[in-house]
């Protein structure tokens, strides 16, 4: 049963399990641990978080007997993209300029690194251009 997702931030935690998910593309509890550097967090700690996501519609599964296959049912894309909104949303007034200015000043990028971004910006894909009246 494929869950939508709440548009829920995920805990620290369980981006953690998220980022291992979204690299393994699928994985039973047993492997999703084995990616965790010593000491390794308890199965069934792993196994209540992986579950939680599933709850909350990020993470599915195929059932094998008593074995769950977890699968990533939100990419990495879909959720990097609504967690930037949010930030942009809520600490800048959805504002890009705005947010580019904070990351320019907090990285103390240079005039080459700040001319660059803006050349990426207009050459993006699929990006709608104003029409001059």
């Amino acid at each position: 049963m494929r869950r939508k997702p709440k548009n829920q931030p995920l805990t620290r935690a369980e981006e953690e399990i998220m980022q291992i998910i979204w690299d393994m593309k699928s994985g039973i509890v047993k492997d999703i641990r084995t990616k965790f550097d010593e000491p390794r967090p308890a199965r069934n700690t792993v196994s209540t978080v992986v579950r939680v996501l599933e709850r909350k519609g990020y993470v599915g599964h195929k059932a094998y007997g008593n074995t769950h296959l977890y699968h990533p049912v939100v990419t990495k894309e879909e959720y990097s993209k609504r967690q930037l909104f949010r930030l942009l949303d809520g600490y800048f007034d959805s504002s890009f300029p705005a947010l580019a200015s904070f990351f320019a000043r907090e990285k103390d990028l240079s005039m080459s690194e700040l001319e660059e971004l803006i050349k990426e910006t207009r050459n993006e894909p699929g990006k709608k251009k104003k029409k001059k009246e």
